[in-house]
């Protein structure tokens, strides 16, 4: 097969506004290294994190809520999830779907013609469980927002489905952030979870994700969008901020909230939690800074966790859901890659339910 040297990308050229990713019709096209495969594109989605890394909001010296654009002091030292600074020009994008086209040295030729979907954490071989050693597609390395892209051969993970390309870039981030959360809390059948923001990519994956684990979901979401957020297998959905939250769930027992939200109306959804509950947290695109009454968290005897980095085995795990039909994509929109500006507009717009992608 006769590759191009150059592709079309969509690169970020450094923290900013929206104007900061900028289309590279001759970008180089990468080859793999050893123990590498290269990719081609067939769709990537589109997550928070590519706003929060772009935008620079992950900087502790930021204290609004994601908004999309960028802020005026982003700290030079800790502007992206893990911490530690990013690496530009970038090309970001962790949601990929496409064929391996090529390997790297050490890596079986028969993978050729592969369909995969990439698993987005980059982890030390040697120590796949070690947190500290942790990198993201997309972040710490070059991702999907390209005709072409790298990764471990590790992290291309092969997925029988009749889903399209689109449909299946919706999975690789939200989902397995989701799982991730769900994961860490412990849920079970026996919990009802509480998911406020249930309406987007990583909101509508714990809806789906909490149900298939057998829990009953309590949703939040706009409320033009709740048939959507229903139809995903919500128990119950509440407007997205009710004026009495207490009073809006009844008799309904929260016993796990799954937030990615955050924001002023934290503390409300920290005060219904049963005692004994478990509040599960990987996201805050309404505010990072929240009120914490200690004696709540300790009288009632509440477990609180962050959830970024997923275990290993949670990517293989939601390939078995996929091609066993138990999970289902939530395709909003898809867009062409020299769209991605106005993809992401769309996506910060917040307007949609599910998963907005691109395709080259």
């Amino acid at each position: 097969m006769t590759l191009p040297k150059t592709m079309t990308a969509m690169v970020t050229m450094g923290h900013g506004d929206i104007d900061q990713m900028v289309l590279h019709r001759d970008w180089p096209r990468p080859e793999p290294a050893a123990d590498e495969v290269l990719i081609r594109v067939g769709a990537c989605g589109l997550n928070n994190t590519d706003v929060n890394t772009r935008s620079g909001w992950y900087s502790k010296t930021v204290t609004d809520a994601t908004t999309g654009g960028g802020f005026d002091v982003v700290g030079d030292d800790d502007p992206t999830w893990g911490g530690a600074p990013i690496t530009f020009p970038r090309i970001q994008g962790a949601d990929v779907c496409g064929e391996i086209v090529a390997v790297g040295a050490h890596v079986d030729a028969g993978r050729i013609g592969e369909r995969v979907i990439t698993d987005g954490w980059l982890r030390d071989p040697d120590a796949p469980n070690d947190m500290s050693k942790t990198g993201y597609f997309g972040s710490e390395r070059d991702g999907g927002f390209a005709q072409y892209t790298t990764t471990p051969a590790r992290n291309a993970l092969a997925v029988q489905s009749d889903l399209t390309d689109a449909e299946l870039a919706t999975f690789s981030c939200s989902y397995s952030t989701a799982e991730g959360m769900l994961t860490r809390a412990h849920v079970t059948a026996s919990d009802t979870v509480l998911v406020p923001g249930a309406s987007g990519g990583v909101g509508g994956a714990l809806v789906q994700l909490a149900k298939r684990r057998g829990a009953r979901v309590i949703a939040m979401a706009a409320e033009a969008k709740h048939a959507d957020v229903a139809a995903l297998g919500a128990d119950r959905v509440l407007p997205r901020t009710p004026e009495n939250l207490t009073a809006a769930l009844g008799d309904n027992k929260i016993t796990v909230v799954a937030d990615i939200v955050g924001g002023p109306d934290w503390p409300k959804l920290i005060d219904i939690l049963e005692r004994g509950g478990r509040y599960t947290c990987s996201g805050a695109i309404a505010g990072p800074m929240v009120t914490l009454d200690l004696r709540t968290l300790y009288l009632r005897d509440l477990t609180f966790t962050g959830s970024t980095v997923i275990t290993p085995e949670i990517m293989p795990n939601l390939i078995g859901y996929i091609e066993r039909g138990e999970i289902k994509p939530i395709l909003a929109a898809t867009y062409r890659l020299e769209e991605l500006q106005d993809a992401q507009r769309a996506f910060i717009a917040k307007q949609h339910t599910g998963n907005i992608v691109v395709t080259p």
